[in-house]
């Protein structure tokens, strides 16, 4: 039965005070208070929920394992900021080329306003409805491409596909491509090197996933509600299989995907540089969906990365 909320708003002196009742180890109260005004104390509870106590039936009580330091917390915390700013460094790379390469098809296939005749698209798709809410876009936009555009030209606010997408949202460039018709998928697809209905599944995640770092959300242990199928293909699977709810399987999709526009090298080592620290605990690996070996999994070793490495 649901019951009504009444607890208090707390200073942060008595958020401190709070937390060192429950026993977290709080050496630097000033650096801890500075902490607490900069992030908020329900923010960083995220981070400390992996400290508490459990007992034997998984039940989660309030109180911090003996030992949890503050600085623990804070050290999750910055991690999974690192993690966010990476994953989102890497899917804007994949986003900005496939702007262009549905450009290129659409313009070069379809003609300047390709993309605003239904007839390219498959019958399924709600072409009226995407149209409508990018021709809104454009006329709220102040860009000085599109006020140029505006003032010049009668087919305002339908504009060439070359600026279209570039006021696109992922998500609106997601459905684009999966309102396309299979032989034009197939020829974006293709350049990805990568099934044409396996990239309209991972566009549909990944959108949901740079949503979740736009907000600042947690990442590092999220069950993912939008999951990609898991692949089929021999190196996704045993002997070192992936979980497809966690954040592992996105850091392979993303790699899997930079390759093919040669960026993969740097990216990777720098996931590995913020990743080996926490992955030496046998329970972040496994808040991450990360299995036994997982650096030797084949999408994310060495044959990948040496196609990168300059010559």
């Amino acid at each position: 039965m649901p019951e009504t909320y009444q607890k208090p708003a707390l200073t942060f002196n008595d958020q401190l005070a709070l937390m060192r009742e429950r026993g977290l180890v709080i050496n630097n109260s000033a650096y801890a208070l500075s902490q607490l005004s900069a992030i908020s104390y329900y923010r960083l509870s995220a981070y400390w929920h992996p400290f508490r106590v459990r007992d034997g039936r998984g039940n989660i009580s309030s109180e911090f394992i003996e030992g949890t330091r503050f600085e623990d917390v804070v050290a999750l915390y910055e991690f999974d900021r690192e993690l966010r700013l990476l994953v989102m460094a890497a899917i804007e790379r994949i986003e900005v080329h496939l702007r262009t390469l549905i450009t290129y098809h659409i313009g070069h296939t379809y003609g300047a306003f390709g993309h605003a005749d239904p007839g390219n698209f498959h019958t399924g798709f709600r072409h009226e409805e995407w149209l409508a809410k990018l021709e809104k876009e454009a006329q709220r936009s102040n860009d000085a491409f599109i006020t140029h555009y505006k003032n010049k030209y009668t087919e305002f606010p339908t504009l060439p596909i070359w600026m279209t997408t570039e006021i696109m949202t992922l998500g609106s460039l997601s459905l684009c491509y999966r309102g396309l018709n299979h032989k034009d998928k197939k020829v974006i697809s293709d350049q990805l090197g990568i099934h044409h209905k396996r990239l309209g599944d991972w566009l549909h995640t990944l959108t949901y996933i740079r949503n979740v770092c736009a907000h600042h959300s947690r990442l590092w242990n999220r069950e993912l509600s939008i999951r990609p199928e898991k692949s089929k293909a021999p190196e996704w699977n045993p002997p070192i299989t992936p979980r497809n709810d966690r954040v592992f399987y996105i850091l392979l999709m993303l790699k899997f995907l930079l390759k093919t526009i040669n960026n993969t090298h740097s990216w990777t080592r720098q996931c590995n540089e913020l990743i080996v620290p926490i992955a030496l605990n046998a329970r972040w690996c496994a808040a991450m969906g990360m299995p036994d070996n997982w650096k030797q999994h084949p999408v994310w070793g060495d044959q990948f990365d040496k196609q990168d490495e300059a010559p």
